[in-house]
């Protein structure tokens, strides 16, 4: 159970915990975050002291003078960010007493980071559903769409998220890839495995072919045409970035990723260009009901061959 906030979420945002070194040469609390956060500028962080905006674990707020040791933890809000519109909406497919499930367009993060805050899956859903308690039990990349499942309330959370903990949610993904000049489809269906490790600090995830794998996926072909190869993905580990890594490999980069083979420059994003990766189909024995439970996307990719 993780540490609860002494802050309610505010506009669909949950407080930030800060950790606070108990001993250091910082002479407050304030002193440390100045140099914490050394790229905003120091005064409009000691204001928001004076304004009772950072607090203890009880509620009680601090001041730009409390000593350092004298709280381990910090909670406040963070400042929103300049935020760019992500211009596609967020489809309910199912809500009950313990469960959302949704339809997550591209370019929509998952959870609140960086430049996106109320422009998140998490943030939109906790004001249209009005549940503050609202927790992602899994994640999709921002460039990919579909499916996504969210914990209504804390008493049943655990229940859920051991689901794909014990890998017992069986997800189904597609992709369309440009069509290798030496395609023929005969390798096809095809288990493809291989080690993938992910290095602090790098956007990019790299292939160790000298460690036994740790990620599977099996493949197979829905439909091809000239131009494009459509794809089914069947991923039985749930590696960072699996999907994309696993085609790239097999001379079928995902259309419109910018991340692999190739790690292009960083660019706005192009709305009209989405990353051809949707997830498709979940299929689990839901834990508390022991009931099955299937649900399936309502998008489709628009570069997959017409008929498909």
């Amino acid at each position: 159970m993780g540490m609860p906030s002494p802050l309610p979420v505010r506009d669909g945002v949950g407080a930030t915990r800060l950790h606070v070194p108990m001993t250091g040469s910082w002479p407050t609390v304030a002193a440390y975050m100045v140099e914490r956060f050394f790229h905003l500028d120091p005064e409009r962080l000691l204001v928001r002291f004076d304004r009772g905006e950072i607090v203890a674990r009880d509620g009680r707020a601090l001041s730009r003078d409390t000593p350092l040791g004298a709280e381990e933890f910090v909670w406040y809000y963070r400042e929103p960010p300049v935020e760019k519109q992500i211009p596609f909406e967020i489809e309910v497919l199912h809500a009950d007493r313990d469960l959302v499930v949704v339809d997550k367009p591209h370019f929509l993060p998952t959870t609140p980071g960086g430049k996106y805050l109320q422009n998140s899956a998490l943030v939109r859903l906790r004001n249209l559903l009005d549940i503050p308690e609202l927790t992602p039990i899994h994640r999709l990349d921002r460039a990919t769409a579909g499916l996504l499942m969210f914990s209504a309330r804390p008493e049943t959370r655990g229940a859920y998220q051991l689901l794909f903990e014990n890998r017992a949610v069986q997800k189904v993904y597609e992709a369309v890839s440009a069509r290798p000049a030496s395609w023929d489809g005969s390798a096809f269906p095809l288990v493809y495995r291989n080690h993938i490790v992910k290095n602090r600090g790098e956007v990019c995830v790299r292939v160790d072919d000298e460690r036994a794998p740790n990620s599977e996926t099996l493949i197979e072909v829905l439909s091809a045409d000239e131009r494009v190869v459509h794809t089914l993905l069947r991923p039985h580990s749930g590696k960072m970035h699996q999907l994309r890594v696993h085609l790239a490999a097999l001379e079928l980069g995902i259309l419109n990723d910018g991340f692999y083979p190739t790690l292009l420059p960083e660019a706005p994003d192009d709305f009209d260009a989405p990353l051809q990766l949707l997830a498709r189909e979940l299929y689990f024995i839901d834990p508390l009901s022991g009931q099955p439970r299937t649900f399936t996307t309502r998008r489709t990719l628009q570069e997959a061959p017409e008929g498909a």
